[in-house]
């Protein structure tokens, strides 16, 4: 069990001051607790011996007040203090899970499915919740009620407690019994739970291409299965429990049974007093939902630990893109001002990125797949500005993830101004370059949030510049509600043109020394593209400036084309050089010129 709960050490040991305080509220409670049939014993003893007066019945009743109210505020601070601790951890657990899964690479959430995330995000968390909670405080209260009830049952009669605790062991190997057998039904729960949410998950994305594919009535009978084969196994742990908790009763009743018919032969051959008789079975009494509580606690940390396991999983898993341990610094960039007493090292990589990008020799694969790259060498200097061209499949949005290190090249294969990619912390990186990813994602936020999301402190004015430059302020501005309308999950009530230039506004606002465009005009016509272009020109000057597409129109502009093909530079050169040498690019232009007659023609 202690290995089970292994990964919560560092949390628990946070939150030590306060289960401990809530440990000493569990002996005050219990200590209280069991002198109640003290109290009750000596009363009944009191008024059957002696005569019965109304200041000795007023006095036993306060007696007994004054115990139950001492232990209810005890109870009171018990349950406040571990309940607390609980929720504060489960508060830590779910801050860590989230930062530790912010940190993953993309490719992580290629091979983890989200429903299965959310699932252990939600319902596994909420079952170590009630571990650490709940579970505890029940467990700890058993404990020490019947550590502390025992002296005082054994002192009324050693015997009587002897033959009272005979069937208890029964229980003991009861819960060992059905506490392994829950476990291992509750692990397959989960796991089931999972596969619903990511199906629920997968089926709430992908709602437009389920209808237009007429799909409801297939996808509804597929949901069906899952959630009926998440029953089943739901109702063999419903079984499982069933079985335990009449089980333990029946040994708790076995127990009282010995206790009267034991206890009334005591009595009879006046071995105890009726007070201590009645003392003994209000012990027996109170001890009754703690032993019956057992089976629920059992149940509780079955699933708490299955659930620590998955959740640790998740905690455990490290990024593959992540800083060098040994990074110590950087040095600015030679524009950036630096007091005059500043000692900088010429050996560091520089802070401030000036936005030169070198590749060396890069070859690329992803994991357990075929060559992306070979043997790219290619130099995009700072300030200039290079277009992407080639078929699909080319490695053309693999090639720029490089830079941004979405994706990680061997060692020495990417440079930023001529120092190694990986010798700059990465959140320096990343806060130099404006990405425009070929899948548009929006948040289901505003419009203002969106485009603001990697400039959180821009002003309003910078806002609409920003959609000016990218050519849909106009249309924003035509939105009952502006800049402040609600785009929907995923941006869905803005069109495919829309998102991308709401993208291009939002990478663009971050003033960014590189720019990277990955096919980010697809979606719009000629005279949109045009308005744009014309608007990203002034943006241009003075970073670099990468685009990817497969329009002529998009990259004829640009200081450098390099022509993808099947992973290698074809081409490399300007407009006019790619024309001269009548290849691939080529080829190409004359389809879309030829196109684009046709187009004018008709």
């Amino acid at each position: 069990m202690m290995d089970r709960l292994k990964p919560l050490a560092p949390y628990l040991k946070r939150y030590w001051k306060s289960l401990a305080w809530g440990g000493v509220a569990v002996i005050f409670y219990n200590s209280l607790k069991v002198l109640l049939p003290i109290v009750i014993g000596h009363a009944i003893d009191d008024m059957r011996h002696g005569s019965i007066t109304q200041q000795k019945v007023v006095t036993h009743a306060l007696s007994l007040l004054a115990v139950a109210s001492g232990s209810a505020v005890f109870l009171y601070i018990t349950r406040q203090v571990i309940i607390g601790a609980s929720r504060e951890i489960e508060y830590d657990l779910r801050n860590d899970l989230f930062a530790n899964l912010e940190r993953q690479e993309p490719g992580f959430y290629h091979t983890h499915r989200t429903g299965d995330i959310m699932a252990r995000t939600t319902n596994d968390l909420n079952a170590v919740r009630q571990l650490l909670g709940p579970a505890i405080m029940y467990s700890a209260n058993t404990l020490v009620f019947t550590c502390a009830a025992l002296p005082f049952m054994y002192r009324i009669s050693h015997k009587l407690t002897f033959f009272a605790f005979v069937p208890l062991p029964a229980a003991s190997v009861l819960v060992q019994y059905f506490g392994n057998r829950i476990h291992r039904r509750f692990e397959r729960i989960q796991s089931m739970f999972s596969d619903i949410s990511a199906k629920a998950q997968e089926n709430f994305s992908g709602a437009r291409l389920i209808r237009a594919f007429a799909q409801e009535d297939a996808e509804i009978a597929s949901f069906e299965l899952a959630n009926r084969e998440y029953i089943r196994r739901s109702l063999h742990l419903v079984r499982l429990m069933a079985m335990l908790w009449p089980t333990l009763e029946f040994v708790l009743g076995l127990s009282l049974m010995i206790t009267l018919l034991v206890g009334g032969h005591e009595v009879a051959q006046h071995h105890i007093s009726v007070g201590e008789f009645t003392s003994f079975n209000v012990y027996m009494v109170q001890l009754i939902w703690p032993i019956i509580a057992i089976g629920w606690v059992i149940n509780l940390f079955q699933r708490g630990t299955a659930s620590v396991a998955r959740i640790d999983e998740l905690l455990k898993q490290q990024p593959t893109i992540a800083d060098d341990p040994t990074l110590l610094a950087c040095r600015p960039h030679p524009n950036t001002p630096t007091p005059d007493d500043a000692l900088v090292s010429s050996t560091l990589p520089l802070c401030n990125l000036g936005g030169d990008i070198q590749f060396k020799n890069l070859s690329f694969a992803y994991p357990s797949g075929p060559t992306v790259l070979d043997n790219i060498n290619l130099h995009i200097p700072a300030g200039s500005s290079l277009a992407v061209v080639g078929p699909t499949g080319s490695g053309k949005s693999t090639l720029v993830s490089l830079i941004a290190r979405l994706e990680d090249a061997a060692p020495g294969m990417v440079l930023l101004d001529g120092a190694p990619i990986r010798s700059y912390p990465l959140a320096e990186i990343r806060a130099n370059i404006g990405f425009v990813p070929q899948e548009t994602f929006l948040f289901s936020d505003t419009i203002r949030h969106n485009i603001s999301f990697g400039a959180p402190d821009a002003t309003d004015r910078q806002i609409e510049d920003a959609a000016s430059t990218a050519h849909i302020r106009t249309e924003i501005l035509e939105f009952p509600r502006g800049f402040d309308t609600m785009v929907g999950e995923r941006g869905v009530t803005l069109s495919g043109g829309q998102k991308q230039r709401t993208s291009i506004a939002r990478a663009i606002i971050r003033d960014p020394r590189i720019l990277i465009l990955d096919d980010a005009l697809a979606s719009v016509d000629t005279y949109t593209e045009e308005k744009i272009l014309q608007g990203l020109a002034k943006v241009m000057q003075g970073r670099t400036t990468i685009f990817i597409s497969h329009r002529i129109s998009t990259a004829r502009h640009a200081d450098q084309i390099a022509v993808l093909v099947q992973g290698r530079i074809a081409e490399l050169g300007t407009h006019d050089e790619l024309i001269a040498l009548n290849g691939y690019y080529t080829s190409l232009f004359e389809k879309q010129r030829l196109e684009e007659e046709i187009s004018v023609a008709s």
